[in-house]
Parts: C-alpha cells; structure tokens; sequence
C-alpha cells in the first residue's frame, strides 16, 4: 500500500505529490532513457503548480507534459501555470472533452499511443465519471493512472455518466495484468474500505485488507516518496550527480501528512476486494437482492447508488 514497487524493465520512476485536501498528483520520470541523457518527466493531473514545482525541484528534474484524465479543476487546476513556468511543456488530454482541458495541446483517445521519450503510454476510454475521462497505462512499468475511474476498493461518482457506462468503461481495465500498479487520484481508500465490507460482509480477504489500511492509515508518515519501477533501486542520473543538493531540497519540499499512503494497490488486490469491480460475485448478489439473471453493471449501479448513499 504505496510502498516501493519494482516494475519489469527498469524504465520508470513515480513520486506521489499530495495536493489539496486528498488528491494525489503522480510524477512519471524515465529512468536511464536509451542513448543516454536525462529522462523526460510527466505529471499526471496537476491539482496545484507549486507542490508539483518542489517536488520537481527536490530531483533535479524539468517537465514536459502533462497528462490529463478529465477536466475537473482538481485535475487540471496547475495546468495554465505549469504551461507558463516550463516553456516546451505539452498538455495531452482526452480528445472526447478537448474543449474543457485548459491549454491542451494533444488530444488522445481510446487505442492511441503517445509516448514519454521510451515510455509508452496507452489510452482507454473510460467515461462514467465524467463524458469525456480517459484512463493511462505503462505497459513497461505495469502502471495504471485511472484518475477518477477507480480507486483503491471504490469508483468515481456518476457525474456525466450511466452506470452501464462506468461498467463498461471498468471492465476495460479488468483484464490487465494483475500485478499492475493502480494510481488512482485520491486518498480515499479507508471511507471506501467502510462501505465495501457492507455490501461484501463476509469477504475474508476484504476483511484483511480492510484491516490493514486501518492500521496504515493510523501512523504517521512522509508520503512525498518515489516509487521505482525497476529490479533493483534506481536512482535518477541527474539526481545522483547532485546527492546532496537534492537531498537538501527533499527534506525542504517533503510534506508530512497523517497516514500511511494506500495508493497505490494492485489491481489483481482490487478485483479479489473492490465491490465495484465484482458485480458478478454471487455473495453480493445475495447481500444487495439480486438473482445469478441480472446484468452485471445492473449490480453495479446499485453498488454505486449504496455508496452514494452511505
């Protein structure tokens, strides 16, 4: 639970930057890119300029894209600003709402490709939140930044969407690999772990986990961290070269919050726990009144209208 997580390939570093009240921003830097030189750096849905700037700063690091999922000023707030502070910088974001990304300059839609340096980043439509939300995935890394579409035990609210429609755009995502590294965008996953063990009550591994984050989300910790996605520790190169400025900067730029972090998780740990991925499950069937007869995202959207509820 947003412990250090080691990818395949060695290609991708991701720093968490806690922005407003629970949001999550997500640095995405490439390690060691090929031919040499300092890897490029994305921020996934920049809430606020200055936490993503120190956070950039405490590395040693420049930006050159943005990525949007969605248009929601906690997704797209710093995007004007960041535009202004790194000159060069591009905004990728959903085609589908072109129209509602401040300064978008690349637009990308479901079965596109785009590209940080050697990292490739493929996209999913995923709309149900909001018409026009995408979903980002690193194959090379096996890392998931679904925004607002999932988070750790839950789902994003049905502001522009049907359930059938968030159903879809879920199940999108269920067939990825299970050790995939979900990034969702919010701290929410212990008020979402409440409502999950109600619908799924006698779910002995959600029981577990529900437990756990408990317990994390009772300490104390610093949540500005790095994850490298690499077999072995990587350091950036530009981070290495200059140790001790870098390490001066972190200290500075570090944010202490109440909680150990649960994002990120993995995805096969959301499809045995997350109510909202397991529609078909005969037990939840069972605790919300439905028969083996009913569509799956007809479960679904009940599961959706109890927690906006709870």
């Amino acid at each position: 639970m947003g412990a250090p997580t080691s990818g395949a390939a060695g290609v991708m570093e991701v720093v968490r930057v806690p922005c407003l009240s629970d949001n999550y921003v997500w640095l995405l830097h490439e390690v060691a890119p090929a031919g040499g030189g300092a890897g490029r750096t994305a921020v996934v849905d920049p809430a606020e300029e200055g936490p993503v700037v120190e956070a950039l700063a405490a590395r040693g690091w420049t930006l050159d894209a943005v990525l949007n999922t969605h248009h929601h000023a906690d997704h797209t707030g710093a995007n004007l600003a960041l535009k202004r502070r790194f000159p060069g910088l591009m905004v990728v974001g959903p085609r589908a709402d072109k129209d509602r990304i401040p300064a978008i300059d690349v637009q990308v839609g479901c079965g596109d490709t785009w590209h940080l340096g050697g990292l490739e980043v493929r996209v999913f439509d995923t709309p149900g939140h909001t018409r026009g939300h995408i979903t980002y995935y690193v194959p090379q890394a096996a890392s998931l930044f679904p925004g607002d579409t999932l988070f750790a035990l839950g789902c994003g609210r049905l502001f522009e969407g049907s359930p059938q429609q968030m159903w879809a755009s879920l199940s999108k995502l269920t067939p990825l690999p299970d050790d995939t590294l979900v990034y969702c965008a919010h701290e929410y996953t212990q008020s979402n772990a409440r409502f999950a063990v109600t619908v799924d009550p006698r779910n002995a591994a959600l029981a577990q986990r529900k437990a756990a984050i408990d317990a994390a989300r009772a300490q104390r910790s610093f949540v500005m961290t790095g994850i490298s996605h690499s077999p072995s520790p990587v350091s950036s190169p530009t981070a290495a070269a200059a140790a001790g400025a870098a390490a001066a900067a972190a200290a500075a730029a570090v944010r202490t919050h109440q909680g150990e972090p649960t994002v990120p998780s993995r995805l096969g740990e959301e499809k045995a726990t997350n109510p909202f991925l397991r529609p078909h499950d005969p037990a939840i069937r069972q605790q919300l009144g439905f028969d083996a007869a009913a569509p799956d995202w007809q479960v679904f959207g009940a599961i959706r209208a109890a927690k906006d509820r709870f």
